[in-house]
């Protein structure tokens, strides 16, 4: 009885959570206090459940970025690329594309897309042209860029701490697919957008006014903020020497920052930290152990593994599709946390070796298939919030239009490129 409460429990609380019919944060908290409530899982062992390597890696990165968007340097980098460009809105549409890719892989997405995107609007203003095009770009752009590494996209840090799979591992294994990935992108959004980006030179001219130096509001604390990022970076790549974890090295990044740049604004620092995100995540952990402890999760691996007859070809190639289909129409966070076990037990079935190229399969999947739709990931909703509060409304078929495009041409790349890399 207990095993049909909680799942009926999970999956009305996972809908709920997708929908948005509540704040997340609540539901996931209320779901968590309701499976220990109704003994699914006992409060130690809910305690156990959460992965506090994801915890402390979020809380550690947001810290760093918090404090190191005060310098007012991607506000610089922004201002910049569109001058070098001389204010041509297609070059500049490309550039934000990749810069965004780029700075989601360094940084995370959703923390890239609130910097970036009110910068987007202003130079698309002053272009004279809809801000749109380079909005919805920028969005899915960052999607892409943040498989790139471990801390790029919050699905990638709970299948890294999962599988033990390090910032220099997804830089090796999903780096060169983000960069074919990303050539492709451009070339389609050039396409989707070259007639409706046209502007005059006056208009050009505007850009080239702009003072990207003006954005530097405290050269002190840029040195500071860039120096501490850059070495925790090196850090993250040096983890197989080291042997530190991601979260130690972005706590201890966090407050040495916090240290050398003020410590006596703490609680500001500390205002930097999406709070409803991290006890999100706490209270999706806690209801996930509850289905370990069920016996649900057993159960759906050995069914999976009947489905497929144990073929490592299958598996991978069905999670990325079922995983980038899913992840368009629900939110990633809690699909992931629900296959994570799953494709453990998986593990323990097909061996070792022989399952990573499914973590890779989920991580791509999770992470393009965001792209599908307006709701598919957290990015996409952010930006479509700067830009209807800036009084350009995105709609969800306008974004879906073109992101479902992008979607099902990188689930197919990104199919071939694990079959090719670690299926034959």
């Amino acid at each position: 009885m207990h095993t049909i409460i909680g799942v009926v429990f999970f999956i009305l609380l996972f809908v709920l959570i997708s929908l948005e019919v509540a704040n997340k944060t609540i539901l996931s908290l209320l779901g968590a206090v309701l499976f220990i409530s109704m003994g699914i899982i006992q409060q130690h062992e809910a305690f156990e459940s959460v992965d506090w390597n994801v915890i402390f890696l979020l809380i550690g990165m947001m810290v760093i970025v918090g404090i190191t968007k005060k310098s007012g340097v991607f506000q610089y980098i922004a201002i910049k690329s569109a001058k070098v460009v001389k204010g041509d809105p297609i070059k500049i549409l490309i550039l934000f594309s990749i810069m965004t890719a780029i700075l989601s892989a360094l940084l995370d997405n959703v923390t890239t897309i609130l910097i970036l995107t009110p910068v987007i609007i202003l130079v698309s203003v002053e272009l004279g042209v809809r801000p749109i095009p380079y909005i919805i770009s920028a969005a899915l752009a960052s999607n892409i860029g943040g498989m790139a590494t471990l801390i790029g996209d919050p699905p990638n840090i709970m299948i890294g701490s999962a599988a033990g799979l390090g910032f220099t591992d997804f830089l090796v294994n999903m780096g060169p697919l983000v960069l074919i990935l990303l050539i492709v992108f451009c070339g389609i959004i050039y396409l989707f957008f070259r007639k409706e980006l046209v502007v005059s030179m006056e208009r050009r001219a505007r850009i080239m006014d702009f003072d990207e130096n003006a954005s530097i509001t405290d050269v002190p604390l840029l040195i500071k903020s860039l120096s501490v990022l850059g070495v925790v970076l090196i850090f993250f790549l040096l983890h197989s020497i080291t042997g530190l974890e991601p979260s130690t090295i972005a706590l201890g990044g966090a407050a040495i920052l916090m240290l050398i740049a003020g410590g006596e604004e703490i609680e500001e620092f500390f205002n930097e930290v999406e709070w409803s995100t991290i006890f999100f995540f706490i209270g999706l952990f806690m209801m996930v152990g509850g289905l370990e402890e069920l016996g649900v999760i057993e159960f759906l691996a050995e069914k999976y593994l009947s489905a497929t007859n144990g073929d490592v070809l299958v598996t991978s190639t069905s999670i990325i599709w079922v995983s980038g289909i899913l992840s368009a129409i629900l939110d990633n966070i809690p699909y992931v946390a629900t296959m994570i076990p799953l494709v453990e037990r998986l593990g323990q079935e097909l061996g070792g070796s022989a399952i990573i190229p499914v973590w890779w399969s989920l991580a791509i999947g999770a992470c393009l298939g965001g792209n599908g739709t307006l709701i598919g990931a957290s990015a996409n909703v952010v930006s479509a919030g700067i830009s209807s509060r800036s009084g350009y409304k995105i709609s969800f078929l306008e974004f879906t239009k073109y992101g479902v495009i992008i979607m099902f041409i990188t689930l197919i790349i990104s199919t071939v490129y694990v079959y090719l890399r670690y299926l034959i």
